[in-house]
């Protein structure tokens, strides 16, 4: 089956297929819809709905969205939890757990009042769920293994059924062994559109979405460590780093929005540059019009999700990233010690005489990292890189451009390439005469030093005064 046409055929359900709920009829569980797979990374165009109500799609970045058959008026989906192998960067790739063929898995689509019958099926190795982040449905429906539902054991299809009752952004993700299947990249996003114009709700001319998600994937392997809590090394947009990770493009004047969800084990403070935009959205819904305020950054906490809008008024390539710094970076390890400013030259050459592909990093900062053609262990990505219209960006991880054009047409998201700057309008060279820059004033000689003061600390002694000691 073509991955380009989305088409869906009917497929024979095997033995021992299970229900999540009693609720599914014995005719809707006759045949499944064939799942539909994707492989490539690449971002793929919106897929307009053939069938059901009418809405303006979402453009997921780096992903797709799921096709859907209609079945008596029902949205009928098909996720298919397996491993995956997910290209993070040209050359670079991960043995993920994710859905359909990808990590994340594919965006679902739907309208506010339709009734979805989502078919599950498990080809993991261990037992799963799927937890509808942000849904309003019956408790049967909610997806947390033990608590609401038996797991779905290897090679069991459960069903999921219940109407998308609120307009949002949402996601999905399992809620069994969650630190591993997470860490492993199980994770999908889900959007409600309105079925009538929102008065909080305004119409977008582009609709991108995206997960945050982080890996610990060390150099050379190919399997995400799922013991990490903090040090992890890959922080990704759809788990992909950059230069892997799309531009979102847009046309000059249109009306964007990104919506964003955090399925790390940190907060991110994702940055525009050349815009400000508005948070509209969050997953608990729209947000009332005299809440709302600009923002340059806004700080998306785990387990959140944020819509922000804006105009797309400034022709350029705009950088938007996270802005910890550690975060715009690709594999990298900890506990590296601090060598700017020491001259080490003589130690290298000896090193050298023993490990002739030997080389110092760090002696003048790391930006020399990204120029360097430096040998790197097999299926790894550099730690940072990615080249520009002016030479390597020094980015990597959770970096990713908007690219703003004039005269684009609408609906077309191929990449436009660099744009080319007006005469004048960039930072350029100055060979001219300097005069003596203004420095902040030193200590007058003999003047009295400013006073340290020194922290004096009690600790207790004892435990008197404490109740049952």
């Amino acid at each position: 089956m073509s991955n380009n046409r989305r088409q869906f055929m009917l497929g024979t359900a095997g033995a021992g297929v299970a229900m999540a709920a009693a609720s599914v009829s014995k005719v809707a569980m006759a045949a499944l819809p064939e799942p539909v797979v994707q492989a490539s990374p690449d971002t793929m165009a919106p897929l307009a709905p053939p069938t059901g109500r009418p809405y303006n799609p979402v453009v997921t970045l780096n992903g797709w969205t799921l096709p859907w058959r209609m079945n008596n008026g029902i949205k009928e989906f098909h996720l298919v939890a397996e491993p995956v192998v997910r290209e993070m960067a040209p050359g670079f790739k991960a043995h993920l757990w994710g859905y359909n063929g990808q990590s994340p898995g594919p965006t679902i689509e739907v309208v506010e009042g339709d009734r979805v019958r989502i078919f599950v099926t498990n080809k993991l190795p261990e037992r799963t769920s799927i937890h509808w982040h942000g849904q309003r449905l019956p408790n049967g429906m909610d997806g947390v293994t033990g608590l609401t539902q038996p797991a779905i054991e290897p090679g069991k299809t459960f069903v999921y059924e219940f109407v998308a009752r609120r307009p949002g952004t949402f996601m999905y993700h399992p809620h069994a062994d969650e630190m591993t299947q997470m860490a492993m990249g199980m994770m999908g996003f889900w959007v409600t559109h309105p079925r009538a114009k929102h008065p909080l709700i305004d119409e977008v001319d582009r609709d991108y979405c995206f997960l945050l998600n982080a890996y610990d994937v060390e150099p050379g392997a190919y399997t995400p460590k799922t013991m990490t809590m903090l040090d992890f090394n890959l922080w990704t947009f759809n788990s992909r780093v950059f230069p892997g990770i799309s531009p979102m493009v847009a046309r000059q004047g249109d009306r964007v929005r990104i919506r964003v969800g955090n399925l790390t084990m940190t907060n991110h403070p994702m940055h525009i540059h050349g815009h400000e935009f508005m948070v509209t959205g969050t997953d608990g819904g729209p947000i009332p019009r005299t809440a709302r305020w600009h923002e340059v950054t806004t700080d998306i906490g785990v387990g959140q999700m944020r819509q922000l809008e804006f105009v797309a008024d400034e022709e350029g390539d705009w950088a938007f990233h996270c802005h910890k710094s550690h975060h715009t970076m690709n594999a990298m390890g900890h506990d590296v010690p601090n060598m700017i400013g020491v001259d080490h030259r003589d130690v290298v050459k000896k090193i050298t005489q023993v490990i002739p592909d030997y080389m110092v990093m760090g002696e003048r900062g790391m930006a020399d990292m990204a120029e360097m053609e430096m040998p790197i262990p097999d299926n790894t990505a550099p730690m940072m890189g990615g080249e520009g219209p002016f030479g390597s960006l020094e980015m990597g991880g959770m970096f990713t451009t908007v690219k703003v054009r004039r005269g684009l047409k609408a609906g077309d998201y191929r990449d436009p390439g660099w744009f080319q700057q007006p005469k004048g309008t960039q930072a350029y060279e100055w060979t001219g005469a300097l005069a003596q820059p203004t420095r902040a004033a030193l200590p007058k000689a003999g003047a009295t030093p400013a006073r340290e003061i020194e922290v004096q600390i009690r600790k207790p002694s004892g435990h008197t005064g404490h109740s049952g000691h």
